[in-house]
């Protein structure tokens, strides 16, 4: 059984576990007899400006550019409801195959914190996840006295519930990390939800939050032009872009967390059509452009479709339930 504690209960790293009975996924385009009719809808749970959202662009660049498929892909943000409007909306396109969306950690935890939207994620179709991103702890870099965690966790403390901690949606992921911080370090901020992580790290950036937990893809302009800078990071080991920020689990915080970066197909999508964005989506995964944005953006994770990435769901949706309970955000 596992130990889900505070010490343990942030891991997802569930990848070696699911990624063991995953084999070649690629599909020729030969074999993917279905083709699109029309512009497929690709639905973002997230607001404009966050990592999903620019990810999702980047999709869409890579497909235009390369003419891949014979797709036209039209984003869609419907970030209500921390990704209820997008959930609620997919579900509604039942046997559609020109409606697909990008999801993030919430994909799990809104329908756990809301049951009557009658959502369950084992009727979507599984495509493929493209990547793990990753989260930091950021602060805003005219904080000279904010060199590390400690002075992190000094300054929180002493300003209390004054501290506010900018996140993306109620009981998301920023949520729940501003909630292990709180419990491990005996903190009181106050967690203050924005629609999408771009939002998030403005606030940071304009001195309207005191810290942010943003992916780096989220915050690194205003890192690189300055103004934010990461104290630790959620991850096993030091990312490449921030080699001075050291691990929560070096300064003894054996906490690690990461978001999915997966697409999803409707329910009930034909399984000629999920060949096709099987065939669609090995081809932008493995284009140099997005393979420079994973590197740049410090994403993680392997490729993963069919049987493995719905069981990674499964395994994930566990995690995030006992997490939710822990914060009382479900019974």
């Amino acid at each position: 059984m596992r130990d889900f504690s505070f010490k343990t209960f942030g891991m997802l790293a569930v990848t070696g576990l699911v990624a063991s009975t995953f084999t070649g996924f690629a599909v020729s385009s030969a074999d993917a007899a279905w083709q699109p009719k029309k512009p497929i809808e690709f639905i973002i749970m997230a607001g404009k400006g966050g990592g999903a959202d620019k990810a999702v662009r980047l999709m869409q660049s890579i497909i235009a550019k390369h003419k891949l498929g014979g797709a036209t892909v039209t984003p869609i943000n419907k970030p209500g409801g921390t990704g209820a409007e997008a959930l609620v909306y997919m579900k509604g396109k039942k046997g559609d195959n020109h409606t697909i969306m990008f999801t993030l950690n919430s994909f799990y935890t809104t329908p756990l914190r809301q049951p009557g939207l009658g959502i369950n994620i084992e009727n979507f179709t599984p495509i493929m996840r493209m990547a793990e991103d990753t989260f930091c702890l950021w602060v805003h870099s005219d904080r000279k006295d904010l060199k590390t965690v400690d002075d992190f966790v000094k300054a929180a403390k002493a300003k209390g519930s004054d501290w506010i901690m900018a996140g993306t949606g109620k009981a998301s992921e920023d949520n729940l990390l501003t909630d292990f911080l709180n419990t491990a370090y005996g903190l009181k901020m106050k967690y203050v939800p924005y629609k999408g992580g771009g939002k998030v790290a403005k606030q940071l950036a304009g001195k309207n939050a005191d810290s942010t937990v943003n992916n780096p893809s989220e915050q690194l302009g205003f890192y690189e032009a300055g103004n934010t800078k990461p104290l630790a990071c959620f991850t096993n080991e030091r990312i490449g872009l921030f080699k001075d920020a050291p691990t929560f689990k070096e300064l003894g915080k054996d906490f690690v967390y990461f978001m999915q970066r997966t697409v999803v197909g409707a329910p009930g999508m034909s399984a000629d059509a999920k060949a096709y964005y099987n065939d669609l989506f090995t081809k932008v995964y493995n284009s140099d452009e997005w393979q420079k944005y994973r590197k740049k953006k410090a994403l993680q994770g392997d490729p993963l479709s069919g049987k493995a990435l719905m069981d990674y769901w499964k395994v994930e949706r566990d995690v995030h339930r006992v997490m939710l309970k822990k914060m009382g955000a479900i019974k």
